[in-house]
């Protein structure tokens, strides 16, 4: 096991096309249509240590995602939600973890070559393994330093942007990167128009004059499943939502606070923009009581309707 990425350590099983393999077997042939094309779809999900057990946050939403995403491109899933549901619940009590990242993955199998993945069989894997932090464990506190990435996000007449499609994250992969190598820790990314659009794996959330504001649907924005726990838990407190909101690139600089949400990235405060400060340069009042109120419900798991309790 030395040589495995630390990530995966005590990850023993993977779900396969209906059979758990060893970590060592779970591999797929090096002339796999998805390889090459990018032709598969996933989905992030987060299990989580909730005062009643280990609970998967927000499931159903997720597995719903993933068939509408398969859609488009007319991949076949041939298991049903619930062999889904049990094949990833067995494999996170098999493996013992009390918390973890979930990646379910259907994509194009190995067959013709071509463009066209006709004969290509659609496949089904399910991982898991323990994941903290996304953007590191301090940045929940301090916040993260960001850039606005030269790179523009795709627009959905081109690509479908509302479904998780493996390929077009080399796009966040580029944003991403550029941000890294210039010493960010994370990108914005503006769509084709120049308006914000979200991060390279996150929605982004803007605070003006105590109002909270984030990219529409329209603005080729991934609809976010923790963009809508976010929504829903600020409209709770009394927050006005403007789910809707177009953001110039001129208004991140002069925000009362900005925010990330996501599976891996849950909230995350942003305290400077292309080395503008945000509000303070902390982790703003609005920010502190979305993300507190966000970490009781995963802490409690008592909003039944969000969990499927393992």
């Amino acid at each position: 096991m030395s040589d495995r990425p630390e990530m995966f350590e005590g990850t023993e099983r993977i779900w396969m096309d209906g059979e758990f393999v060893d970590f060592e077997d779970a591999q797929t042939h090096v002339l796999t249509h998805a390889l090459h094309y990018g032709t598969g779809v996933f989905e992030g999900v987060r299990c989580y240590d909730t005062e009643q057990g280990p609970a998967i946050f927000r499931w159903e939403e997720h597995l719903d995602r993933l068939y509408k995403s398969a859609k488009p491109y007319d991949l076949d899933i041939e298991f049903s939600k619930d062999e889904l549901t049990e094949a990833t619940t067995e494999l996170i009590e098999t493996e013992g973890f009390e918390s973890c990242y979930i990646r379910p993955i259907v994509y194009y199998g190995f067959d013709s070559l071509g463009v066209s993945p006709k004969d290509c069989p659609t496949k089904t894997t399910i991982a898991a393994w323990p994941w903290g932090a996304y953007l590191g464990e301090e940045a929940l506190e301090e916040g993260v330093d960001v850039m606005v990435s030269s790179w523009r996000k795709h627009a959905s007449s081109q690509i479908p942007t509302n479904i998780k499609t493996t390929g077009l994250y080399v796009n966040s992969m580029l944003a991403g990167e550029e941000a890294r190598r210039n010493g960010y820790t994370e990108a914005i990314v503006l769509n084709k128009e120049g308006n914000v659009a979200e991060g390279p794996g996150e929605n982004i959330f803007m605070v003006r004059d105590g109002e909270i504001y984030t990219p529409g649907l329209a603005e080729s924005i991934l609809e976010g499943i923790t963009r809508n726990t976010a929504i829903t838990l600020a409209e709770e407190m009394g927050y006005t939502v403007h789910e809707e909101a177009t953001i110039s690139r001129g208004e991140l600089y002069t925000a009362d606070e900005l925010f990330f949400t996501g599976t891996a990235a849950e909230v995350t405060p942003i305290r400077s923009v292309d080395d503008n400060e945000i509000g303070e340069g902390t982790k703003g009042p609005v920010t502190d009581e979305l993300q507190s109120a966000f970490f009781d419900v995963i802490e409690s798991g008592d909003r039944e309707e969000w969990f499927h309790y393992v």
